[in-house]
């Protein structure tokens, strides 16, 4: 039997600031976009990848890897979208078993007034705390972990915190 390679002090308080910094900086993104916008996190996410699509089209089995979704989850958050008039479903001509999300300009005017607020509040709880060299050692340190939780780093996608548009 293995023997467990247990963290070492600093491991474990570096460990432990990771935890409570991604709870809360998902915590406060949702709680500004809910207030200011109306829509939680998961869907600015939804729409912003979207957004990024050629088209602003993807399929939704691509679209649930891009948002790190369950296909299931994904098809009630998408269902709700196609309520508000965000986002419109339809099937893969090539495929029959694919289904294509498309935004629509309701979904992108939505998604472009929602993002001042969004980038703000990164921003603030981010990248305002950090120098520019730790900018770049948390970029390093983040594709590093990817690296380790996807068979190919390169192709994680990293949703962008504004539409393409207002780059």
């Amino acid at each position: 039997m293995d023997e467990t390679r247990w963290l070492t002090p600093a491991e474990l308080r570096a460990w432990l600031a990771w935890v409570a910094t991604t709870t809360l900086l998902d915590g406060a993104l949702d709680r500004q976009l809910q207030r200011e916008s109306g829509m939680p996190h998961a869907y600015y996410l939804i729409l912003a990848m979207l957004s990024d699509a050629p088209d602003h089209t993807l399929r939704m089995s691509d679209l649930a890897s891009a948002t790190q979704s369950s296909q299931s989850r994904l098809s009630h958050a998408v269902t709700r979208l196609e309520r508000q008039g965000w986002v419109c479903r339809r099937p893969c001509p090539d495929d029959r078993r694919s289904t294509f999300a498309t935004l629509t300009e309701e979904g992108f005017a939505a998604l472009r007034a929602a993002a001042p607020g969004h980038v703000r509040t990164v921003r603030d709880n981010v990248f305002d705390a950090l120098t520019p060299e730790q900018v770049e050692q948390l970029d390093g340190i983040c594709r590093a972990v990817l690296g380790r939780l996807s068979r190919d780093p390169e192709a994680v996608p990293i949703p962008g915190v504004c539409p393409a548009e207002q780059r």
